[in-house]
Formats: structure tokens, sequence, C-alpha cells
């Protein structure tokens, strides 16, 4: 008995070490599990890289503290150009092609509305972008505003423009020209500005402008429509002066990235279909925060940040691109050392997504009980599942 007691001892003892040791890792996992859940699109940015070194010379606000002047496209002396908008297509060779707009920097923010479009070119994702000059210049002498990029299901590429002219398409083999106006988008009861634009992995085209609306163009209609109204607008109801939409897909979910340009904040929005029950995930991003940091630690505080864009690489956003001002856009009447820039902040879309789905095996389905809207003390709707910043 006393030898069954000893041994009968010794293997609890071996079990009760097993499990100590296994403690740990539970609780990792829990521990991963539950950040998961909490987080939203603002915690998948990653660290930039530094290219040189970070400078507290180069223009911008105090405020905005040391930073890469090497890191997406500006003009670093700010004596020319001030910058805009940002699409970013891989290319074949390895190379980073920037789609974007500028303006002459001497007239001020508001001479965005003549703004032209221009290409730029990184031997990173990071940067720097060397600008390459006007997109076209022979048509309305490059002009451009909103600027966005996509790769058309035949192989071409395209630029589309908006906001300063109708929704415009532009097409070309290369991503190094020339381009070619291919015509105006037609949409029913379309405010042909803002306008994000996509494939749908079905082969269609997507258009969400500023009014949040859906558009959609059959796949054999093709880029320039017609395009037919989903129904009502995905944006949110409950924030005030939405515009600037990123629109894409991954991991299952269609995708809305759209700036409140008020309280200078950004939101993520989700639908299954790309069409209905768009459900609002929380915060994108914010420039009051510390999001935008570099590998060794440093934040950059910008004054206000728009006009997202992403850039997919194997089915995942692996980057994502603002346009940066260091002031407000009335405290920049040009020649003041104030202006604008696009930055370029490396990101986590994997992670995003593998999130994402977990959180929906885990979560109940948008309009169940679960999801239904409540008021915060800002007065502010927010569903149960979402964090609050």
């Amino acid at each position: 008995m006393k030898m069954m007691n000893k041994k009968t001892r010794s293997i609890n003892t071996q079990m009760h070490i097993r499990l100590i040791k296994l403690l740990p890792v539970v609780s990792m996992m829990i521990g991963a599990s539950v950040r998961a859940a909490d987080k939203t699109l603002i915690d998948y940015f990653q660290p930039m890289p530094i290219t040189d070194s970070l400078s507290k010379d180069v223009w911008g606000t105090a405020e905005v503290g040391p930073r890469d002047p090497k890191n997406g496209l500006e003009d670093t002396t700010m004596k020319q150009w001030c910058y805009w908008d940002g699409q970013i297509i891989k290319a074949p060779d390895g190379k980073f092609h920037m789609f974007a707009s500028r303006w002459d920097q001497a007239k001020g923010h508001n001479e965005w509305w003549n703004s032209k479009a221009v290409h730029a070119v990184s031997d990173k994702v990071t940067g720097p972008y060397i600008d390459k000059g006007l997109c076209w210049p022979d048509d309305q002498g490059g002009k451009g505003h909103c600027v966005t990029a996509l790769v058309l299901p035949d192989g071409r590429y395209a630029v589309v423009i908006s906001e300063t002219r109708p929704g415009t398409v532009f097409v070309s083999k290369s991503l190094d020209g020339p381009w070619e106006q291919l015509g105006t988008i037609k949409l029913e009861g379309l405010d042909a500005s803002n306008i994000s634009i996509m494939v749908r992995p079905d082969g269609d085209y997507m258009i969400v402008p500023r009014s949040g609306l859906v558009f959609i163009s059959k796949a054999a209609d093709g880029i320039l429509g017609p395009y037919k109204s989903m129904g009502p607008s995905a944006f949110p109801g409950d924030i005030p002066v939405l515009e600037d939409p990123a629109i894409f897909y991954s991991g299952g979910l269609y995708h809305i990235i759209v700036n409140s340009c008020g309280p200078r904040k950004a939101y993520h929005l989700t639908s299954k279909d790309g069409k209905s029950n768009w459900v609002n995930r929380g915060l994108a991003y914010d420039p009051t925060t510390d999001f935008a940091r570099y590998t060794d630690g440093t934040v950059n505080h910008w004054h206000k940040l728009e006009r997202p864009g992403v850039l997919i690489e194997n089915g995942h956003v692996t980057a994502i691109t603002l346009a940066a001002l260091d002031t407000p856009k009335e405290e920049q009447p040009g020649n003041n050392g104030h202006g604008s820039k696009i930055i370029v902040i490396p990101f986590d879309g994997a992670a995003l997504d593998r999130d994402l789905q977990n959180a929906a095996k885990e979560n109940p389905a948008p309009g169940s009980p679960a999801q239904l809207k409540w008021q915060d003390g800002s007065g502010r709707c927010r569903t149960t599942n979402e964090k609050i910043r």
C-alpha cells in the first residue's frame, strides 16, 4: 500500500508539473484571443522602417515630430508641390508605382481644385517615391484629383479621377503609360466625387463615392458601366461628414475605410456581399493616437490624415497610404513652410483577416440582438461588439 501511495504521489506530481508548464501557454492563448476580439483596424498598422534617418529640420510643425522625409511621396523642400491621394500598384518587376495628385504649394491648399494627376515610382513599398511627372499632360493639362488606380481583368491598368472632373477613366497597358482616356463613368444618381473603385471577385465592378451609396456594373458592361445603385448608403448615419472611402476585398469580406473629416478620425466597415448589411467595426485611424510610428519607437502626429488607399498582396492588405497635413487646411495659404504629402504605413492585413474570420465564428451575425446598437456617453451609436475608443 505504501508503495502504491508513493507511486500515485509520483504520478500526481508529474501531472502537476506538466499543468504548471502548460498554464503560461494557455494563458497566452486566452490573452491573445481577448486582445484580438478587442482590436479595431488601427491596431494592425505596423512600424514604418527608417530609410536613412529621422529629421527634425524638414518642413512641418513641431507636433508632427522627427520624421522620415523618404517615406512616401513629398516635396522635401516644400517649395514646389503639395501631394495628395496616393494609390500603389506593385508591378511584375517588383517596383511600386504610386498614382497621386499634386498642386502648386505657393497657391495654398485651396489650389487642390487645379491639381494634376501624377505617377511616382519606388523600389520599396514605403518609398522614397520619385515623381515621374503628369500622367496625361495633353488632356486638360493633366488635370485630375481623387486619383486612384487598379488592375483590370484583361491585364491593363486604369487610373480613375473624380471631384474636379466627372468620374473619368484612363487606361494603359503599362504602369509607365501612355494613358488614354477611356471615357466617363455612367451611374444612376451618382455624385462623381471621392470615387473609390474595385473589381469584385465575381468580375463585376464596384464603386462607392462620397455619398456611401454602393454602385455595381456587371463585368460584361465594363468599368464605365452603367452602374446601378444597390440601395441605401453603407455609411453609419450617426458619424458626421464622412468622405474619402477606400473599398477593398480581403478575408472573405468587403471593406470600407471612411474618413470623418470634422472629428479627424476614420472608421472601418465590412459587409459579406459588399451591397448591404454593413457593420461598423470601429476606429480605423486617428492622428491624435500613436499609430503612425517608426521601428525605433518614434511617433508622428500629423494634424490631419485623409484619402486612404490600400495595397493588397496575396489577398491581404500590406500597406496603407494616407494624405498627411501638418496644419489645418485654412492655415496653408502657400509659401509658409506647411503643406501635405503622402505617407505609407505597413499593415498586417493577414492578421486582420484572420481575426475577423475568428470573430465571425464566435460572435452573432449582424442584425442579431448582440449586434443591436446602443449609445455611449458621447452620443455615438456603437454595437455591443465594438471596442470603445
